[in-house]
């Protein structure tokens, strides 16, 4: 469990990686070192899983957003498999999930550089995956994107 100086410093953390050891330390109310400890006994934990920058796709010439679909005829273990090399391979392919309660099976998120380029990585796909069905839906506006998960029910203290 983490407690709610834990969660201070999450909070401050997920919205800027980048803040200096310094400044988290003086927002949560603890010095360097035990805020340092702190971090470093996340990251162990598994509570941290990485330190990253987020960069905006549009700016690095990616404005298309894909949500590829897919349907499989005959699950197996050897088609998991195949599917998660397939989804290593492809740095394109930005998420996959694996889905219930729907017609898809798997849902991969894809970044390209256009229609065309998408157009050229599905035809790939189609070529090294069997599967039932595949439906692409193109992202027209994102509403929202953000990589800060809700800490409100963590905390102990």
């Amino acid at each position: 469990m983490i407690d709610s100086i834990d969660q201070k410093i999450l909070v401050l953390i997920q919205k800027n990686a980048g803040l200096p050891l310094s400044e988290i330390s003086k927002r949560v109310g603890i010095s360097p070192t035990p805020c340092w400890n702190r971090i470093k006994k996340m990251e162990e934990r598994g509570v941290i899983s990485a330190r990253t920058i987020v960069l905006n796709r549009k700016a690095i010439n990616l404005p298309v957003l894909v949500f590829l679909s897919i349907q499989v005829a005959h699950h197996s273990g050897d088609w998991i498999s195949e599917l998660q090399n397939v989804v290593d391979k492809y740095d394109q392919i930005i998420e996959a999930h694996r889905l219930t309660g729907s017609d898809a099976d798997y849902l991969l998120k894809v970044v390209a550089s256009s229609i065309e380029d998408y157009d050229n990585f599905q035809q790939k796909l189609i070529g090294e995956l069997e599967f039932a069905k595949m439906s692409s839906s193109i992202s027209l506006q994102e509403m929202k994107v953000s990589h800060v998960l809700p800490l409100s029910q963590c905390a102990v203290n």
